[in-house]
């Protein structure tokens, strides 16, 4: 795995340069720069996966067995959930596809439904606030809109 570990690091370096690049390259929004625009957060994801894919290719993990078919059954639950909530961002709105899908991954990962939903809203708002007011990048509202 060595070897897998420094390729797909290499490659995950090349992806996060683009990444990053073609972030920066996004037009200056109207009425001058801001010190939070819409190339911020994309420009932080392209750092760390860069920081990430450097650490893959300098330590790479030792050989390890290919996870049993239970794991790769739970992660493809967990990349179609995440697809399932980038596609229920804009009609029912950021709020309640966030508060679903991660009520459903913190039930998945072993918490009680109280507490999956509890974690759920909870996080949704405060995503949604953070969004909102600190940075100032408005999220859709979808059904909460009125």
């Amino acid at each position: 795995m060595r070897i897998n570990d420094r390729v797909f690091g290499m490659l995950m370096l090349i992806l996060a340069v683009a990444y990053g690049w073609e972030a920066t390259q996004f037009p200056i929004p109207f009425g001058g720069q801001e010190s939070v625009g819409p190339e911020t957060f994309p420009i932080m994801l392209s750092i760390i996966l860069g920081i990430s894919s450097i650490y893959m290719i300098v330590r790479p993990d030792p050989d390890e067995k290919w996870a049993p078919v239970a794991m790769l059954i739970e992660l493809s639950v967990v990349v179609l959930s995440m697809l399932a909530f980038a596609w229920a961002i804009e009609p029912i709105g950021f709020m309640p596809a966030a508060a679903l899908v991660v009520s459903f991954l913190s039930w998945r990962m072993g918490a009680s439904i109280t507490k999956s939903l509890i974690t759920g809203v909870a996080s949704s708002v405060v995503i949604f606030f953070l969004f909102n007011n600190v940075l100032e990048l408005a999220l859709p509202l979808g059904l909460l809109e009125f």
